[in-house]
């Protein structure tokens, strides 16, 4: 039976993104590379000095990442001294980059190869850091300023141009319903 309505047509479907295409091609590359480069030293050397170059990966990246956290933690804990004795916390000092890529770094440093292990190294020299923080913040605007209505970018924008303070008014919600209102019972909790 036709109504002379015209049937909706199924919603279209988004275009694959290039990095969930080639993001895994990359990362089979590189476990390929990882393992054909440790082959490639344990034949010009010995297998005891791959194991004694993934062991040293293991134990300096283990090294950054609890200097890092510690770092972090101890960076945390004075800002709250700080806020709990009524001084407002120091903004981000221009010269700190913060401890994610130097976890990152000893993130690296921990995975089993030597590609890893560079890449982990390069990520713990202050000038590395330097350019990969802006870049990756450069990025991320972009991406922000490119975001469509709905998505998550375009709730992070909302927030921005809503808060441009980003300060938090502390309230309390207050019902005005008379007190001798019936309500009904509420059913019990069951699973």
């Amino acid at each position: 039976m036709t109504t002379g309505a015209q049937t909706p047509l199924p919603p279209a479907r988004p275009k694959r993104s290039r990095l969930r295409t080639f993001l895994p091609l990359g990362v089979a590359a590189w476990f390929v590379l990882e393992i054909w480069l440790l082959t490639l030293v344990a034949g010009a050397t010995s297998g005891l000095v791959v194991f004694l170059v993934l062991l040293a990966g293991l134990v300096l990246g283990s090294v950054v990442i609890k200097r890092a956290g510690r770092r972090a933690f101890r960076k945390l804990s004075e800002a709250l001294q700080q806020q709990q004795s009524g001084v407002m916390p120091d903004a981000a000092r221009p010269g700190s980059e913060g401890n994610g890529l130097m976890m990152l770094g000893g993130l690296l440093l921990m995975i089993p190869g030597l590609v890893s292990d560079a890449v982990g190294l390069l990520l713990l020299l202050p000038p590395v850091q330097k350019i990969v923080s802006r870049s990756a913040e450069r990025t991320f605007e972009r991406k922000l300023r490119e975001a469509r209505p709905g998505t998550l970018g375009g709730a992070f924008q909302q927030a921005r141009m809503h808060q441009p303070d980003g300060k938090v008014v502390q309230g309390e919600v207050i019902r005005d319903e008379p007190r001798d209102a019936q309500q009904p019972p509420r059913p019990p909790l069951t699973n």
